[in-house]
């Protein structure tokens, strides 16, 4: 004869719990669990007491979609469960970030003080066992689901943090820095330090967000505040906190690829760090025509050769830092350098030519040296100082408008 059908088609319809009596117990007393948890979370927990209501109440929900999750689990061990969608997907996600990692695992663990306090109560006679032993399986399962749902929520806000600081360095770096880029910065943990400054190179390859993690450490260790990211095959660090921006690139050259590294001029304050960053921009791309320059190096260091690439910037500051301020100080100072570095830097034939002593010439040289900052005696500085009168002039000779 045929098997008699079962209710509703569904042999497991007539099953018995092993522990129903029990069961029935834990789901009668899950709402009172759930009030005296939140009770002692109240009288024991001094970051709870403290948290809006809103929140409160949210971390209410989570602790009796513990109990409830825990009375389903019960019933139905073996089935296949998502504890942290159970539990956790009660609350909203904003409340991982109001509530720290160990602030949830205090919470789990008074709600699941409170379950086990309740056994003997809750258990029916002989079952309190087999409910205790549940309850460990159980607490070990949630502390897993917690860990889960607190690493997820720290990729995610990785994730859109790291998009956030590409979105700053990529203004600072086109030169679409606003309010905007400052507000963004700030949620990143930028404080506004007074000395900025940017340092540019070529990005290693390989995973970009082990560099720049790398970057992080390494500012971590000069206590500069960075915002760092690769853009194409750059490499780009904003780093506050140091008037001295070749300390900060040899703080920070480590994860940088060979080739060279450049160091914009410190700038106040994260607006104005396009213009730190439009200097290095231009140093990286001239560096190449100064075969022997060091590494790190500033990007003032290659005023000279920026300005025959092209830079605006640099033939301003050529002729406003170096010819105007000897222009100020007498003809006599212009025409003695002019002179000086045609004769290839000879104080004497410098001096025949100006029918003048050598010693006047090196007093003259000198004074050149205190108002520029640049020494014509150094083959280096004597270049730039040539690049400089040469633009001057150049300058001075234009039409007027």
């Amino acid at each position: 004869m045929p098997e008699p059908e079962s209710h509703n088609g569904d042999p497991a319809a007539h099953d018995v719990h092993p522990h129903s009596a029990t069961l029935k117990r834990l789901e009668k007393s899950s709402g009172r669990l759930a009030a005296q948890a939140i009770a002692r979370m109240d009288e024991s927990l001094p970051w709870y007491r403290a948290m809006p209501p809103e929140n409160r109440s949210w971390i209410g929900l989570v602790a009796q979609a513990g109990i409830a999750a825990f009375t389903e689990w019960f019933r139905r061990p073996d089935a296949p469960q998502a504890i942290s969608t159970d539990v956790f997907g009660t609350a909203p996600r904003e409340l991982t970030r109001a509530i720290t990692l160990r602030q949830t695992v205090e919470m789990v663990r008074t709600t699941i003080e409170v379950m086990e306090s309740a056994i003997d109560e809750v258990a029916a006679p002989g079952d309190e066992s087999v409910l205790r032993e549940a309850l460990l399986v159980y607490a070990r399962e949630i502390a897993f689901a917690t860990a889960q749902v607190y690493a997820q929520a720290a990729e995610a806000r990785g994730a859109w943090d790291a998009r956030l600081e590409s979105l700053v360095v990529n203004a600072v770096l086109s030169g679409e820095a606003d309010e905007g880029a400052v507000s963004r910065a700030a949620a990143l943990g930028w404080n506004s330090p007074e000395h900025v400054c940017v340092v540019l190179g070529t990005a290693p390859d390989g995973d970009s967000e082990l560099t720049v993690e790398a970057i992080r450490r390494a500012a971590r260790h000069a206590k500069l505040q960075v915002l760092t990211g690769v853009l194409g095959d750059r490499l780009v660090v904003i780093a506050g906190g140091s008037p001295h921006p070749l300390a900060v690139a040899k703080s920070l050259i480590g994860p940088f690829a060979a080739g060279p590294v450049v160091a914009g001029p410190v700038v106040p304050d994260l607006l104005a760090a396009t213009r730190s960053a439009q200097a290095a921009a231009a140093g990286l791309k001239a560096c190449s025509a100064w075969q022997d320059a060091p590494r790190p190096v500033l990007a003032d260091d290659l005023l000279p050769e920026r300005a025959i690439a092209g830079d605006p910037g640099a033939r301003e500051q050529l002729v406003e830092e170096i010819y105007r301020p000897l222009e100020e100080a007498g003809s006599a100072l212009l025409e003695t350098l002019s002179v000086y570095l045609e004769q290839a830097s000879s104080l004497e034939g410098a001096a025949r030519m100006l029918f003048v002593h050598p010693n006047t010439v090196r007093y003259r040289l000198r004074r050149v040296t205190d108002v520029t900052g640049w020494s014509p005696s150094d083959v280096r500085s004597a270049f730039t100082l040539r690049i400089a009168l040469i633009l001057g002039r150049l300058a001075d000779g234009e039409p007027q408008t």
